[in-house]
């Protein structure tokens, strides 16, 4: 099921309000390395279980200290792994 944007954005600004990154909350800002991001997903997913939480949460372009907004480079539509998507190719693993 996709999020509308509105959503998002309010989820964002929710998660930003906390005062610092938790086990199941990652700030990052240009992070692109895919076996980087799989060891966060597969961390942050068994942390959001332990912690009793339906979601984990990695979240590009915040800065981690302060939470404020700054941008990211980092294009996951746009990642691959060898030849494969970023996506598919994380799915996989």
């Amino acid at each position: 099921m996709e999020k509308s944007q509105d959503f998002l954005i309010s989820l964002v600004n929710e998660l930003r309000k906390m005062p610092r990154e938790t086990t199941w909350l990652e700030f990052k800002e240009n992070i692109s390395e895919p076996e980087r991001i799989g060891k966060y997903i597969s961390a942050l997913s068994n942390s959001a279980t332990l912690a009793n939480k339906s979601n984990g949460y990695l979240i590009w372009g915040i800065h981690d200290e302060n939470h404020e907004i700054v941008g990211t480079s980092f294009k996951p539509h746009l990642a691959k792994k060898g030849n494969q998507d970023l996506e598919s190719w994380l799915m996989q693993q």
